[in-house]
């Protein structure tokens, strides 16, 4: 007997009982249909006519059932209760389909709700538990219209604002001040005690405490002493935030470096943290410790992590899952036609802290990523690979953007970096004169956009110094004479304690330089509290950042600690985020940001004034998905008996794919935690889940329309319809 057949003999406990009656006693025809039912087909049979009986045909709801597909006229036209009413359908015509769950290694998920129900109700069996039976509740309340979705007041989203603090707030500086003092203080000590050494970083013997604290206050100011006193061990971590780690993340710490994981925390990120003096028990530092500390599950998978992106896999000679030939496994990856993206081998594989859901954990796992900063110094042989891998781009068909990350692009030398973008400009260069020689409807697809991929600004915005700053500003004057027309920096802060004076500074300096600044979020539990994210868009529009993603959690059961649920990123949506509609008439002006980014806030702030919005609604809500493209057009056509939701996504259309996704179909994801298993998590930290109710009846999403800031510039020749580098089995 297989563990699937075994959970329909398995006994539900006590909680789960008494929910099932609650559910039974509050839906008196469901009780009928499931008691008198003799197997599980006559319960869907019976389930499926009742629903019928509330639609005819042609409606909404049996349009979507029957086709299967969203279509985004009926999405926008479906009610509350049509919502309950598909995903009633959909349970019952997905009712026994198994997928692969990398949740649980080696086994499926399966989906048959109402079986499921009946054996628990009719036999007291089945294997559901709580979380399983709380979603069922609510699902059946939707469906008899005694809920409705949740539209807030703008005084209700400002509230939820009003939690949250920026690190521009005048009193998180002064804490900030103070934990900076701290730490200067211990490492000092540590100094002094020959724990630690260094070279550069050292005092002469005749110096007293004060000048050593006025050294230090000095050296503060250099990205290089943040990352050669980067925190790598438990034991010192706890120290420098005075001992205030409870025993149970220390174990946890310490398990994590038993097992190979990486501590990685420099001195100005960890100044970041609030340990006392100010609403600690709000943790409203939460996202920022959920980026540094790790999880039980990180650890208990890690040594088994698999890339989340089936693209990110390659082999030698093959194309990836895209269909998409690249130079190499390791330093391109690609899955749309017009970008790709490059990673240097140059310190810029490294980062200034490790984010502990990182998507790349696969790749520390194997070792390729790291943080012995010496030995990812460029070799000899870089600058002829370098030019190989540019060669790619510069002979692809389509390829008009080139996304430098990493890593952290902003992790290479001034120098290193001064070089990749020459080769890119001259790379750029022999695009365009080969053009020439082409007519029209077979030249290749120009450069149009440079970006750089970092989180710097977050994690030591001391690296971005006026230098870099002229590097980037010389590099836009010559690029933009040969027809390059967007520079973007995509940076990623997670919260709005980030933004501090320090990072205020070093946007200043890359705004000025000519370059867009853009944001992705990723949005982890701590994020995803009400107004978190809210916050975070109104600060970074408040220092002329653009929102650019919201990203729900990837990976597997290894990041299930950080994983909120993606019917609350459509909760967020729908119910906060749409403070920020940007009204259509701004079309034009929000495509032409990028021309003058040095009056960027002013640019930002008479849009907002004008239309009294809190924040540009610029970014969109989406999944990166473990096939190929970025999603949020799904719906739920199934749940397993732990109350995980599993969810089928159909493709962005509102972009260009690789023509692989007409074959490769849609992606199953199954959740890695049920709604009430990521509520609970949320109620410990503190928040009133009460206001987060509508959760339960978020079980649709449709993409957002691209906002027109982040449209390719139209080219004044006809490119060709060609694809290179591609083979679509």
């Amino acid at each position: 007997m297989s563990n699937i057949e075994m959970l329909d003999y398995t006994t539900i406990n006590t909680k789960t009982e008494d929910v099932l009656n609650q559910l039974l006693n509050e839906n008196k025809k469901l009780k009928e249909i499931i008691l008198n039912a003799n197997s599980a087909e006559e319960v869907n049979l019976k389930l499926k006519n009742w629903v019928y009986s509330f639609y005819r045909e042609g409606s909404n709801t049996i349009l979507f059932s029957e086709a299967r597909k969203i279509d985004k006229d009926a999405f926008n036209k479906l009610t509350w209760q049509e919502v309950a009413a598909l995903r009633i359908l959909d349970y019952i015509n997905y009712a026994g389909n198994e997928y692969g769950d990398p949740n649980l290694t080696g086994e499926n998920a399966v989906t048959n709700p109402f079986e499921t129900l009946w054996l628990a109700a009719k036999y007291g069996l089945g294997g559901a538990n709580v979380d399983f039976m709380i979603d069922m509740l609510y699902l059946f309340r939707q469906f008899k219209g005694e809920t409705e979705a949740f539209i807030p007041t703008r005084s209700i989203v400002e509230n939820w604002m009003d939690k949250y603090h920026s690190g521009l707030d005048p009193q998180i500086v002064e804490i900030q001040k103070r934990n900076k003092q701290r730490i200067i203080d211990i490492l000092i000590k540590k100094i002094d005690e020959g724990k630690l050494k260094s070279k550069k970083y050292n005092f002469e013997p005749d110096m007293n405490f004060q000048q050593k604290r006025e050294m230090m206050a000095q050296w503060w100011k250099d990205r290089v002493f943040h990352l050669k006193f980067a925190v790598r061990e438990p034991e010192l971590l706890n120290e420098l935030l005075n001992f205030s780690l409870d025993e149970k993340t220390m174990k946890i710490l310490k398990e994590a470096r038993e097992c190979g994981i990486p501590l990685f925390v420099n001195p100005y990120y960890l100044s970041l943290l609030i340990i006392d003096g100010f609403e600690y028990n709000s943790k409203p530092d939460q996202a920022i410790r959920d980026y540094i500390f790790h999880s039980k599950a990180l650890i208990e998978e890690f040594g088994k992590i698999k890339a989340w992106e089936k693209e990110d896999m390659v082999k030698k000679d093959e194309p990836n899952a895209a269909g998409w030939f690249l130079p190499n496994d390791v330093n391109v990856h690609r899955r749309y036609p017009e970008v790709a993206i490059l990673i240097p081998e140059t310190v810029g594989r490294a980062c200034a802290g490790l984010c502990v859901s990182c998507q790349r954990m696969y790749d520390f796992q194997r070792g390729h990523l790291n943080f012995n900063l010496k030995k990812l110094r460029p070799k000899v042989e870089w600058k002829t690979t370098l030019s190989d891998l540019l060669d790619y781009f510069e002979k692809d068909t389509q390829l008009r953007d080139i996304l430098i990350t990493g890593g952290d692009a902003f992790m290479s030398s001034d120098n290193s970096l001064r070089v990749i973008l020459d080769e890119v400009y001259h790379m750029a260069c022999r695009k365009k004169e080969h053009n020439k020689t082409l007519p029209e409807g077979e030249k290749l697809a120009e450069i149009l956009r440079i970006r750089l991929g970092t989180r710097i600004l977050a994690y030591l915005p001391q690296r971005i110094t006026p230098e870099l700053s002229a590097i980037l500003k010389s590099f836009r004057k010559k690029a933009e004479k040969i027809g390059i027309k967007q520079f973007i920096v995509q940076t990623h802060f997670e919260s709005a304690l980030e933004i501090t004076p320090s990072a205020k500074i070093a946007i200043e300096r890359i705004t000025r330089a000519g370059w867009i600044i853009t944001n992705q979020t990723v949005f982890t539990a701590s994020a995803s509290r009400r107004g978190h994210t809210l916050k975070l868009r109104k600060v970074l529009n408040d220092v002329g950042v653009l929102p650019y993603y919201t990203f729900s959690v990837k990976g597997f059961k290894e990041n299930s600690h950080n994983f909120a649920t993606n019917a609350r990123l459509v909760q967020e949506l729908w119910e906060e985020k749409s403070a920020g509609t940007i009204p259509k008439e701004y079309d034009e002006t929000i495509r032409d940001l990028h021309l003058d980014t040095e009056n960027i806030v002013d640019r930002i702030n008479e849009i907002r004034n004008k239309e009294k919005i809190l924040f540009l609604g610029t970014d969109r809500n989406v999944l990166n998905l473990p096939g190929v493209g970025k999603s949020l057009t799904f719906r739920v056509i199934g749940i397993t008996r732990l109350g995980r939701r599993i969810l089928e996504f159909d493709h962005d259309n509102t972009r260009n794919h690789s023509p692989v996704i007409e074959k490769m179909g849609k992606i199953v994801i199954v959740e890695s935690k049920s709604i009430n298993e990521y509520l609970n998590q949320l109620k410990d930290m503190g928040e009133d889940i009460k206001e987060y109710e509508s959760i339960w009846g978020y079980s649709i999403g449709q993409t957002e329309e691209r906002q027109p800031v982040w449209e390719y510039p139209k080219y004044d020749f006809e490119i060709t319809n060609e694809y290179s580098n591609l083979l679509v089995e």
